[in-house]
């Protein structure tokens, strides 16, 4: 009787996932882990707060003349993937690119960083 309760309890961890082989399980358990390390690589990204009075628009690439794609929120806070130089915003030449898989450029003029921004490699 102790085997049964032990192989309920290990049944209810995902540990006996199936009546074959563990190769059974392990894409579960491998897909679960990359999901994870996703997760923290997202939370990991810096971020910063949008600051422009009426939103900040997200442009294709780092000028104010590229396409627009989405007009962020006052107040919003977004993920940021890194820096770099583009068309001068008063007086301010550097330009986000979005993070968390998002596109997109945001001038950094109107953005309050939250945490350190690395330049694009």
């Amino acid at each position: 009787m102790a085997t049964a309760g032990v192989i309920a309890a290990l049944a209810g961890t995902g540990i006996l996932a199936g009546v074959g082989s563990a190769a059974a399980a392990a894409p579960a358990a491998t897909s679960t882990v990359a999901r994870s390390h996703q997760d923290v690589a997202k939370a990991a990204e810096p971020r910063g707060k949008i600051v422009a009075n009426g939103g900040l628009w997200v442009r294709q690439e780092a000028t104010t003349t590229s396409k627009r794609l989405n007009l962020l929120p006052q107040g919003a806070v977004v993920a940021l993937q890194c820096k770099k130089v583009g068309q001068t915003v008063d007086g301010n030449k550097l330009w986000y690119r979005l993070g968390a898989g998002k596109p997109g450029w945001v001038a950094a003029r109107y953005v309050q960083n939250l945490s350190a921004v690395p330049y694009c490699k």
